[in-house]
């Protein structure tokens, strides 16, 4: 009966609180939050670049297969196969700024890193 109970729950619970939607969603180029443009970006295989009003925010350098988020030229974070590290220590992964960011991995984490350290 319990198990009945419980099995019950967790299949509405499933319906009636469906995922939360991310606040910003990538779309050519531009950062949207409800449909206002927030930021720009600049991709390619080696460089993302995010900008405000003309002005650079910070990007990420591809080095090897990692990347390096740096903001006026100093490393803040480096994130390679889905995991964003701080320092050499594990800080977050693509998913968690996936949640915030609709983007591709790679923006999505560099628009995380900018956003954790008061850059955007």
């Amino acid at each position: 009966m319990i198990r009945t109970v419980l099995q019950a729950v967790v299949f509405v619970s499933l319906f009636a609180f469906p995922a939360a939607a991310a606040d910003y969603k990538c779309s050519n180029g531009r950062v949207e939050k409800s449909g206002s443009t927030q930021y720009a970006y600049k991709e390619s295989s080696s460089e993302i670049v995010v900008e405000k009003g003309g002005s650079t925010k910070g990007k990420a350098v591809k080095r090897g297969s990692k990347w390096y988020v740096e903001i006026g030229g100093s490393t803040q974070a480096t994130f390679e196969n889905g995991k964003i590290e701080k320092g050499g220590s594990s800080w977050s992964t693509a998913s968690d700024a996936q949640r915030t960011y609709d983007c591709n991995a790679d923006v999505a984490m560099t628009l995380w890193v900018l956003a954790q350290k008061g850059a955007l």
